[in-house]
């Protein structure tokens, strides 16, 4: 399996005695744009990713600076180069499995809507009507066809338009140039990904090559398919930069035994080991053999915490599956969407899943309290940098690295 590090040369120390300021930035009030003013801050944005050097090996490395976490133009720049390239997760394809059934979500400043026609193709568009920009729809369901909310404007499910009105007296109008703007749409196993690149000519039927690289074979026998059975959804809105949310899993299980006391009984920590592939980092480790016989059925033999560029997360236990994907809301608050999966044979068990999602969400808590301290401490005057723990956390370092060269390309 091909591994994606290659990390030598001379590694970046700051002078941590000359004083940086690496903070949020003050608004400046009554400022007006300029294209001279519009460089400066591309400028000073791009001098902030080259605050981290990817090539110094974790042992010698230190972390991304705090502006990275705070800074509301490297917030931004993100959103360009890594949210709107390559394929990102949106959702479950339970949500969109019927014709007519659809769901709807927000990446960035992306609003998105995906459906299946009547002829069962799936189809994504951007939601917004071609009149007035409103959002045609929210959430998930059924229709046979998106009417628009402010002014009726109505689209079938293959994004055409179907009716506009009261337009009589309007020259010049094409019905066929108003249909709704496709999105390049695809699945891979039970999750339906988007790719919001316009110019790039993408192939939609290899998505796990370029989505997964050489993992996919991996992960597709770790039991992550389509044969489990969907359960349900939770949000949880968190102040914290989404990469916050992403380090703190990212960490090797670091934190478990001192955050996540109940959940470190029922696993086997010095069993904890990372693999690293192109774009994904798969972490595993054995539950413990002093489990009870209710933990031991739900954590099963061993947990794989699987997580894929930039901000999807897979969790395989037992007869369970859940999936994370942090959503950024801005430099200090994020949004993670949990959706549950389990095997076919206890989807009609209501005390096992009810446990287990008591389970889930005790763990989420006590990590929500970890990563808003983690942003209140970025926040602060007295942290610049940090260290890699080189033992567990070199799928943090992994993520980082990934970072800096979507960052810089």
């Amino acid at each position: 399996m091909q591994m994606a590090m290659s990390m030598q040369v001379r590694p970046f120390v700051p002078n941590l005695g000359q004083h940086i300021n690496l903070n949020f930035p003050k608004k400046q009030s009554n400022s007006t744009f300029t294209p001279s003013s519009h460089r400066d801050s591309q400028s000073h944005t791009e001098t902030l990713i080259h605050h981290f050097n990817p090539k110094t090996p974790i042992e010698e490395a230190v972390t991304p600076p705090t502006s990275w976490y705070t800074d509301s133009s490297f917030f931004h720049l993100e959103l360009h180069r890594i949210f709107y390239t390559g394929w990102q997760v949106v959702g479950p394809t339970e949500h969109v499995k019927d014709p007519r059934d659809f769901l709807t979500g927000r990446l960035g400043d992306v609003e998105f809507l995906v459906c299946r026609d009547d002829s069962g193709q799936l189809r994504a568009f951007h939601n917004v009507c071609r009149h007035h920009a409103s959002i045609l729809a929210s959430g998930s369901g059924r229709k046979s066809c998106f009417v628009c909310p402010y002014h009726g404007w109505t689209y079938g499910l293959n994004g055409s338009l179907l009716k506009a009105t009261r337009i009589s007296g309007m020259q010049n109008f094409n019905v066929n140039d108003f249909g709704l703007l496709p999105i390049k749409v695809a699945t891979w196993g039970p999750f339906v990904l988007l790719n919001l690149e316009k110019e790039k000519e993408v192939d939609t039927h290899n998505v796990a090559k370029a989505w997964l690289g050489s993992c996919s074979e991996t992960l597709s026998t770790s039991g992550i398919d389509s044969s489990l059975s969907y359960v349900c959804r939770h949000e949880y809105t968190i102040e914290c930069n989404w990469k916050v949310f992403c380090d703190n899993y990212l960490d090797g299980g670091y934190h478990v035994p001192y955050a996540h006391k109940s959940l470190a009984s029922g696993l086997k920590l010095d069993s904890y080991s990372t693999e690293m592939f192109e774009r994904v980092s798969v972490q595993s480790c054995e539950s413990s053999s002093e489990n009870s016989k209710e933990n031991y059925d739900r954590l099963g033999r061993k947990a794989i915490y699987a997580f894929i560029y930039p901000n999807f997360m897979i969790n395989r236990y037992g007869p369970w599956m859940d999936t994370n994907l942090v959503l950024p809301l801005g430099p200090n608050k994020c949004q993670v969407i949990f959706d549950y999966y389990l095997e076919h044979s206890l989807k009609d068990d209501k005390d096992f899943i009810e446990k287990s999602l008591q389970d889930s969400q005790k763990v989420q808590i006590e990590d929500i309290v970890l990563c808003e301290g983690v942003q209140k401490g970025l926040q602060s005057p007295a942290y610049c940098v940090g260290r890699y723990a080189p033992t567990v956390e070199q799928a943090m370092h992994h993520f980082h690295c990934l970072l800096y060269e979507n960052l810089t390309e």
